[in-house]
């Protein structure tokens, strides 16, 4: 974790209102759009005016933003308002002003309103420092371009406080991270009457939805069992510090492992052999392997017939991982949650070999030329399917 993660997080935390969201290549203009400059979604219009502007009119604002704890520049907020438009932005930066590189696509923007007219902004760049942030203030990457701090389960309708409040109600600990995210499947498919059918029919979206109700799930269990601990005084700074680090952790640990998980549940329902964390050469575990480990070490199944995924939340320093985890696999497949990544990572991926699985909402925040190389999870899921109709039954015995 480096130093600017840290500050960024102590900065929201003092800050009047703030927001995050992963930069994409439209902020940047890399895809052809008409106005270069930070894009912010019409829930966060608060931060930058104090209220939703109106149809009409355009409306700009000028500020001071003082960028990852060190440069500062004079920008405008505007809202275009007039004609079909209908769009805030963040604009003028300086010459030189580099966050608007593409190099910076799929970084975390962090903007914290200090004063009226002051604001602390922060580029995340490393996996590491994105889910160090995410984690501490319990947000999944679904559940980012929004303002942050917003209470979570205010958003949830009536019936689905109810069940997650039922269900902290019978833990006394943490459960395992398997159980949690299947805790969190239960109560979304009771509440909304979801079978395998609908889970094989609409992966993309069932995934986002499951992983959501374990967030509120696990915010709601994390503040019942920690009540009594952050209510009384700690004894010394390090007795505070081993404590915020074990909560911090648990977050990582429980985030980093619930796309693993939902997506464990999706394959299953779609009746795919599949196995997870399998040895494959020099110890190396990917994440799935179709079909199993017994076929990847028999020579005589065809490599063609084999295939690995790897799962990563963000992946613009972890895509790497999966390079090497599969020597009999040419072409290696990466689930990630991370909206866009920048061309040049995209181009190295596929030097690599390396193809992505992204959920069908988030694909067109990737550039354009590379859309119609990724696939969605039921795209994938139907490569699979392919594959796994024509091996000899014998194979697929689990």
């Amino acid at each position: 974790m480096s130093e600017i993660v840290d500050i960024a997080i102590q900065t929201v935390k003092t800050s009047k209102m703030s927001f995050c969201r992963f930069i994409t290549g439209n902020d940047a203009g890399t895809t052809g759009s008409h106005q270069a400059g930070f894009y912010i979604p019409k829930c966060a219009a608060k931060l930058l005016f104090g209220k939703e502007c109106s149809r009409g009119n355009n409306q700009e604002k000028w500020v001071k933003i003082k960028w990852q704890n060190d440069i500062e520049t004079d920008s405008r907020f505007i809202y275009y308002g007039q004609g079909t438009r209908n769009e805030y932005r963040i604009t003028r930066f300086g010459r030189g002003f580099e966050f608007l590189m593409d190099k910076y696509v799929g970084s975390l923007l962090v903007i914290s309103e200090q004063e009226d007219d002051y604001y602390q902004a922060f580029v995340l760049e490393s996996d590491d420092d994105i889910e160090t942030f995410l984690s501490y203030f319990n947000l999944s990457t679904e559940q980012t371009n929004q303002l942050i701090n917003v209470p979570q389960l205010q958003s949830e309708d009536e019936r689905m406080q109810l069940a997650i409040a039922a269900a902290i109600d019978n833990l006394q600990v943490f459960p395992q991270t398997e159980e949690m995210a299947k805790i969190a499947q239960g109560i979304f498919n009771k509440i909304y009457k979801i079978t395998d059918a609908h889970v094989c029919e609409s992966p993309d979206f069932i995934l986002f939805d499951w992983r959501n109700v374990e967030s509120n799930l696990f915010f709601a269990l994390e503040d019942k069992l920690y009540r009594d601990v952050y209510s009384k005084p700690f004894a010394n700074c390090n007795e505070l510090m081993d404590f915020a680090n074990s909560v911090l952790n648990r977050r990582k640990s429980r985030a980093g492992k619930s796309l693993e998980h939902h997506l464990s549940a999706i394959f299953t329902a779609n009746s795919l052999v599949f196995e997870e964390q399998a040895i494959t050469e020099n110890n190396k575990k990917p994440d799935f392997l179709f079909p199993n480990s017994e076929c990847y070490h028999n020579f005589e199944f065809p490599a063609d017939d084999l295939t690995i995924l790897g799962a990563k939340t963000t992946c613009k320093d972890r895509w790497r991982q999966v390079i090497n985890e599969a020597d009999r696999v040419d072409v290696k497949y990466l689930c990630t949650l991370q909206p866009s990544i920048s061309r040049a990572q995209l181009k190295e991926m596929e030097d690599y070999h390396v193809k992505l699985v992204v959920p069908q909402s988030l694909v067109n925040s990737y550039p354009e030329e590379y859309r119609d190389k990724i696939s969605n999870i039921k795209s994938f899921i139907a490569i699979v399917k392919e594959k796994q109709s024509h091996i000899p039954q014998h194979y697929l015995m689990q």
